[in-house]
């Protein structure tokens, strides 16, 4: 039988933190996540917009500023954060303009691994329980990990590859986390997932013509914003979830369903390459991990 978020235990006591909670998925699992009696932290970049939502959701919900564009504001995140039991790294952008982060790092990689990266590094040793990171089957797209230029400094600018890049690095990320937690004996775990395909507010965010039109046609084959978050909610909140399973929708290619163990490329299963993300992402972050 699939799994719904109708089996998430009681969470009271419990407090998770949602990056990017104030659109699309992140709303979706703070509201249930809340429901289910847990303390939920929404860090955001945008935090009136914030708590607006967070006025909106019943149960105990917080805001707290949040610019993973910024490593300045990671690192202030991070001094007033005290201990917690899951980390939801759910923020992300998608197929935006060339840009760069305060910090000088190609948008999309800066936002959506980077700035994560080194949240999670600066975090650790206040996570109770776990890590989850969302990745994309757009990480699908991309034949290689330009781990010599990460950061755009010698190759022209494809804003999906760019993308698809960021969720290869989401998933590799989530996955040498795991190893190396294991190897520490921690008991802590990192889960790696995707959400398949639905119609939030990143199909309309490319600044193209394909803002108007993308929304419709995401709908007619993803699912909405509500089961998206599936993957999310099992992956933190089921305790017998296995943290070396990529958890996601299956069907329609990934695109849509419940929650189940999901495929992904040989490229995002290479350990040296994880390997060498993670040195590089320690040598653009300063954040160097402590386990």
């Amino acid at each position: 039988m699939a799994w719904k978020p109708e089996q998430i235990s009681d969470q009271t006591g419990r407090t998770f933190v949602v990056t990017g909670a104030n659109g699309g998925l992140g709303v979706e699992t703070t509201t249930m996540l809340a429901s289910k009696g847990a303390t939920v932290v929404m860090a955001c970049r945008n935090a009136a917009k914030a708590q607006e939502i967070a006025d909106r959701i019943a149960g105990d919900v917080k805001v707290a500023p949040l610019d993973l564009a910024d490593l300045a504001s990671v690192r202030e995140f991070a001094a007033n954060c005290g201990e917690f039991d899951v980390l939801i790294n759910n923020a992300g952008l998608m197929n935006v303009p060339f840009s760069r982060t305060k910090d000088g790092y190609e948008t999309q990689f800066g936002v959506n691994h980077l700035g994560h990266f080194a949240l999670t590094g600066l975090l650790l040793d206040r996570i109770r329980d776990r890590v989850v990171s969302l990745a994309s089957i757009a990480h699908k797209q991309t034949p290689k990990l330009w781990i010599d230029d990460l950061n755009y400094e010698n190759r022209r600018y494809q804003r999906n590859l760019a993308y698809a890049q960021s969720k290869l690095a989401n998933l590799m990320f989530a996955r040498e986390l795991q190893h190396r937690l294991e190897d520490a004996g921690s008991k802590k775990r990192s889960y790696g997932v995707h959400p398949g395909v639905s119609a939030t507010d990143l199909f309309a965010r490319t600044e193209t013509p394909l803002d108007r039109i993308s929304k419709p046609f995401v709908r007619l084959i993803g699912h909405p914003p509500a089961k998206a978050a599936h993957s999310t909610l099992f992956a933190a909140t089921e305790p017998e979830a296995d943290p070396n399973t990529y958890w996601g929708p299956t069907r329609l290619f990934q695109s849509q369903g419940p929650v189940e163990p999901s495929p992904s490329t040989k490229l995002s299963k290479n350990r040296e390459l994880q390997r060498r993300l993670w040195e590089e992402s320690e040598r653009f972050t300063g954040i160097t991990y402590k386990f």
